[in-house]
């Protein structure tokens, strides 16, 4: 039985983007690793975003953009093809911004792998920015490359579970570990001062509010196992003022933390809430972020 037959993942292509930097080409490496072990293709993607800069610059210099990209795209794929041969490999150069390009390739099953950096300098910030939006704006999974490189493997993916609705998120991450041969960590944080209003209710309903979150957790925990019965899974319930700390803490001892996408409507689109920016910025291990879509997608100060 596959994981879409239990309710889980669809895994599409995995799509990198691919810009010159060294955190870019870390993701590449990531994805070509993780295509491998999914069976999924590699989708390689090099923005060169060449109808905006028709405005200013000339046919020229538009064609010395191509060109550079092409020679990317080609360089990376052979580099690619030489670490994991049989590997299918394809190549976009596209005329599109990096966040448009990123989002069209992945269809609706693709999986959108970035760096964390840029190039360095203000380009680093620029780059950090697009990688920012591509996981702001997706509607499929994405993964943000973070960690030390090398790093021995841990053997364990996370998966932050905020509520019940988090059960999708829960058999992606079960999937991940399968995979991967590892054990799955569910984790649960609350917060005291964010469930009541004052002292009083707090030393009268704490004791009951930590047995609602742990029921919470075992909920979804039950049901993955009941999906997985071959996948080792730990549960853990935590009460902190910080959301971000747990999980930062948790993705010291993870090959993979995984978490819902959840946004909040911003002045100027959707925004990731304040755990999940965190996260994306202090993790010690690469960030895969689940969408989450309808009413519930926008209710949650992550």
């Amino acid at each position: 039985m596959n994981s879409s037959d239990r309710g889980g993942p669809v895994l599409g292509a995995l799509v990198a983007g691919v810009d010159g930097s060294e955190s870019a080409m870390r993701a590449v490496l990531w994805a070509s690793k993780e295509a491998r072990r999914r069976d999924r293709p590699l989708h390689l993607v090099y923005a060169a975003d060449t109808d905006s800069r028709m405005i200013y610059a000339s046919m020229e210099t538009i064609e010395q953009v191509r060109n550079a990209g092409r020679d990317l795209l080609e360089e990376t794929a052979a580099m690619v093809s030489e670490r994991y041969p049989g590997l299918n490999v394809t190549k976009e150069l596209s005329r599109r911004d990096p966040v448009a390009s990123l989002h069209t390739a992945a269809g609706n099953h693709g999986t959108i792998v970035v760096g964390n950096r840029g190039l360095g300098g203000f380009n680093s910030l620029l780059l950090g920015s697009v990688s920012l939006k591509v996981a702001a704006g997706a509607r499929t999974p994405v993964v943000v490359v973070r960690g030390t490189e090398g790093a021995p493997a841990a053997d364990v993916v996370v998966a932050a579970i905020h509520d019940e609705h988090d059960v999708d998120c829960a058999r992606h991450a079960a999937s991940e570990a399968e995979l991967r041969k590892a054990s799955l960590r569910l984790v649960h944080v609350w917060n005291v001062l964010e469930s009541v209003g004052n002292v009083v209710t707090m030393l009268d309903a704490v004791d009951e509010m930590a047995r609602n979150h742990v029921r919470t957790l075992m909920g979804v925990t039950d049901r993955i196992r009941a999906d997985f019965p071959g996948l080792t899974v730990e549960a853990d319930a935590e009460k902190s003022m910080s959301a971000a700390g747990v999980l930062v803490e948790a993705t010291r001892h993870a090959d993979l933390l995984i978490m819902g996408g959840r946004r909040s409507p911003g002045n100027f689109g959707p925004t990731l809430g304040r755990v999940t920016h965190s996260l994306l910025h202090h993790a010690n291990c690469p960030v895969e972020l689940i969408p989450r879509h309808g009413k519930r997608a926008t209710s949650e100060p992550q």
